[in-house]
């Protein structure tokens, strides 16, 4: 959504900086906002192959959560539990941090923190759903609570509801106005932020481009979903799309039915992710997963339009709100890339030995968890201890995916799974245990 913006000049030729940040999303430009507000001395450069903000931090679902792609559980079971709160909890004070910056600094994104309510609307959701919320309980999180179905209706009137989950730690934005603003905010303490700079391979101390060459002790890499076109990084992360759809704007008596009066971001218990928001300029915003991986980790921007998910994003949100009529008025349709590790888990790290950093495969919960990225990529390269750099997903190191072809037919095998997963459980209202099967593969 919006007017692609003007670029910032290339970079002009070879030079040598403190910090060599490679990507311009949410990564790169808070891991430059931490760094030179710690420190305005340093000489940080972000370089972006298209404008700030093209790929995900542009073009998200707009959800500013505290949710991580590993469950408590899972990171309970690798790194114990006091390790699995600690990471939760700074997640969950992240969503005010980005707050607090926005602010601070005057960007105008729309932020508001309405918390997430997830419904479910079938008995096996609601078996999710409570399974969650006991969960939640068990490791010290009581403000993630049951709605019952009155209550979830209340906040998002969908169709079928049998009851839900709340969380508070959740803000709507717009993403695109974040980052953007963010890139103006590096920009104007001394970060040069330099557009249209592909990168075409980088190494210890040395990042190149069609431009010249940019040497520093320091490089991070903050690529997410274009990790693969890097040379040598082809199985680290595998590009998976997600697509959106939103209304115009829609009149008082709609959002009357529909809820979601404290712009709570919202969800279901199905197992192929569907999310949505009302934006501050009253849309109703709804994406979902489903598009396909395309072979050997492949992106481009005529993967971004794939009308049969189109199609079935506009018949979900009409079998959720039946007041949007069975043809919901589309203005705008959009997708792109978001990065998925083999393990599913997100990381953060610099190797102190080749001064390689970086951070990533957030798995479509990047918003919030690139915010910590950046405090903690900051504190480990200006070596300062904090309880960031204690954390369990720092220094992780996530297997390389299969090669191809087992890539492809794998990623996609799962995807129809998970799809055909949702529709045994609407047939029977019973669990599938084919997506339990998907779960444990994830390590969830």
């Amino acid at each position: 959504m919006g007017e692609t913006p003007a670029l910032r000049p290339s970079l002009p030729g070879s030079s040598s900086v403190d910090v060599a940040i490679v990507g311009a999303g949410y990564t790169g430009l808070w891991t430059a906002y931490y760094l030179i507000t710690a420190d305005p001395s340093l000489r940080v450069a972000v370089l972006e192959q298209s404008y700030a903000g093209f790929g995900a931090s542009g073009r998200n679902g707009g959800w500013c959560s505290a949710l991580l792609p590993s469950s408590l559980p899972s990171l309970a079971r690798r790194h114990g539990r006091a390790a699995a709160v600690a990471l939760q909890r700074v997640m969950n004070s992240t969503v005010d941090e980005v707050g607090r910056v926005c602010v601070v600094e005057g960007i105008s994104c729309d932020f508001h923190k309405g918390g997430t309510v997830t419904v479910a609307r079938s008995p096996a959701q609601l078996a999710r759903a409570e399974a969650e919320v006991s969960t939640a309980a068990s490791f010290g999180f009581p403000e993630v609570t049951m709605l019952s179905a009155s209550l979830a209706s209340a906040r998002l009137g969908a169709t079928s509801v049998l009851g839900g989950v709340f969380t508070p730690h959740c803000a709507a934005i717009q993403p695109a106005k974040l980052v953007r603003g963010l890139a103006s905010v590096v920009e104007a303490r001394g970060v040069a932020v330099y557009e249209g700079t592909p990168v075409t391979a980088l190494r210890p101390g040395v990042v190149s481009t069609p431009f010249g060459t940019v040497r520093a002790p320091v490089v991070v890499r903050a690529t997410e979903g274009y990790t693969a076109g890097l040379p040598g990084y082809g199985r680290s992360v595998a590009p998976l799309y997600s697509l959106m759809v939103a209304t115009p704007p829609l009149p008082a008596v709609v959002w009357d039915t529909i809820g979601l009066a404290d712009r709570e971001t919202f969800s279901d218990f199905r197992h192929l992710i569907i999310y949505g928001q009302r934006t501050a300029d009253g849309r109703l915003a709804f994406g979902g997963r489903g598009a396909p991986y395309h072979f050997r980790s492949s992106v481009s921007p005529s993967f971004d339009q794939e009308p049969s998910v189109f199609a079935g994003l506009r018949q979900t949100l009409g079998a959720l709100f039946p007041v949007l009529g069975p043809d919901a008025e589309i203005s705008h349709a959009w997708g792109g890339p978001l990065g998925v590790t083999r393990d599913w888990t997100a990381s953060v790290g610099l190797d102190r030995s080749t001064g390689l950093a970086w951070a990533g495969g957030y798995v479509g919960d990047g918003v919030g968890t690139s915010n910590l990225a950046g405090r903690t990529l900051a504190d480990l390269i200006l070596e300062r201890p904090s309880e960031l750099v204690s954390l369990p997903w720092v220094g992780h190191r996530s297997p390389r995916w299969e090669p191809e072809p087992l890539r492809w037919l794998g990623i996609n095998a799962a995807l129809r799974a998970t799809a055909s997963a949702d529709a045994a459980e609407a047939r029977t209202g019973r669990a599938s245990r084919r997506a339990a099967v998907i779960d444990r593969l994830i390590g969830h």
